[in-house]
């Protein structure tokens, strides 16, 4: 894959009645090699919405990232993800085998899951306080860690689950949580990918009828 493209939009334009994904509008079609002219609005080229963001500009949200390298480039579909929590200030709390780490880089390209609804002012103004208590008590010492039952997702799921009782909302479970709010944006993110990755490679990705959900699902947060 070309590396030069990573950071560049993915553009959506129509020719030769199919659907192309590149990262610029050629002058000529890649297709037929026709000139493009001039196109009809409902022709002209969209911007793909990238479902990646910068964590670290993401306040009391859930991050979602490969624990090696990024989604763009290295990930492959069965890599080990990480998750973490924000705190307003885009630090993200995270818990590892040497315990809660407070990381301010590293987490810039992420599928984000915001935790608070809007004009929630109270929550947010306590929410660093919550997360840093949280995160100093001695279930998250390195010695606990387990890989599979005790890891970086039971870390902010408890969490989660500790805020919503705040909040006297109902508590989930790891199922409900990951089918309910992280499977939609993997999903998303997964299709995103695979456009990218093709157009990185040839130049263009060119297909009749594309499942075009490719922008992050709608939807509130949380809490």
């Amino acid at each position: 894959m070309q590396h030069a493209e990573a950071g560049k939009p993915l553009i959506k334009f129509n020719h030769c009645k199919k659907c192309i994904y590149s990262f610029s509008v050629p002058r000529c079609c890649p297709l037929c090699r026709q000139d493009m002219g001039s196109r009809r609005l409902e022709e002209a080229p969209v911007s793909i919405a990238n479902p990646f963001t910068n964590g670290h500009q993401e306040k009391c949200s859930f991050l979602l990232r490969p624990t090696q390298g990024t989604f763009l480039r290295e990930y492959d579909g069965r890599s080990d993800l990480h998750v973490g929590i924000t705190n307003t200030n885009g630090v993200v709390y995270n818990y590892t085998a040497h315990g809660v780490q407070r990381d301010e880089a590293g987490w810039e390209q992420s599928v984000s899951i915001p935790l608070l609804q809007p004009g929630m002012f109270g929550l947010r103004d306590q929410w660093d306080k919550y997360l840093e208590d949280f995160s100093t008590t001695g279930a998250w010492l390195p010695h606990r860690y387990e890989e599979d039952h005790h890891n970086c997702y039971s870390y902010t799921l408890t969490f989660i689950n500790r805020i919503l009782t705040t909040e006297g909302r109902e508590q989930l479970d790891k199922n409900e949580f990951t089918e309910k709010y992280v499977v939609p944006r993997t999903r998303t993110a997964s299709k995103y990918i695979a456009l990218y990755r093709a157009a990185a490679e040839h130049g263009f990705y060119a297909v009749d009828h594309p499942d075009e959900e490719t922008s992050p699902p709608p939807g509130g947060a949380l809490c």
